[in-house]
């Protein structure tokens, strides 16, 4: 009797093991394929190695966009630290200085991001929570007080 015990607990040990080894080699496969998302400031913080693909995120900094032909340089700022980006191809119509984008890629060896995609976003409001909370720590979140101005100016505006 004590024996079937023993090889019913065997084999639920082995089974439990053969599930943990599985679930270990699914997440490490994911962790290759997983694109983390990081602010300038996380970026200078962190060591990266060339050609990780990464996304970064933040305000396009006034006076930094330079486009010659299909290649644009930018700046992205979370008000902390900066980061310099090249893309090459057609910026999305809502990008411009001032507002907060997205930009999937990987680091240069130069320290420079060159980006694959860029995502331009109308305002704060949609912007990651982990650039978002950088920008309300420095003091230049301008995010909550969108909907109110808008609201109030079309109060102002509509007729009784």
């Amino acid at each position: 009797m004590a024996k079937r015990k023993t090889q019913r607990l065997y084999f639920i040990l082995l089974g439990g093991l053969a599930v943990a080894t599985g679930v270990a080699l699914v997440l490490t496969a994911f962790e290759d394929s997983i694109v983390f998302f990081y602010s300038p400031t996380e970026i200078s913080q962190q060591t990266l190695s060339p050609g990780q693909r990464i996304r970064i995120g933040g305000l396009v900094e006034t006076g930094s966009v330079n486009a010659e032909g299909e290649t644009t340089t930018f700046t992205v700022t979370d008000t902390a630290e900066t980061l310099d980006i090249v893309y090459r191809g057609i910026l999305p119509d809502l990008f411009r200085e001032g507002q907060g984008i997205v930009a999937e890629g990987y680091m240069l060896a130069s320290g420079v991001f060159q980006a694959s995609d860029v995502l331009a976003k109308h305002d704060e409001t949609y912007m990651p929570p982990e650039v978002a909370d950088a920008i309300k720590a420095a003091g230049e979140w301008r995010g909550d007080e969108a909907p109110q101005q808008e609201a109030m100016s079309n109060s102002a505006t509509a007729s009784p």
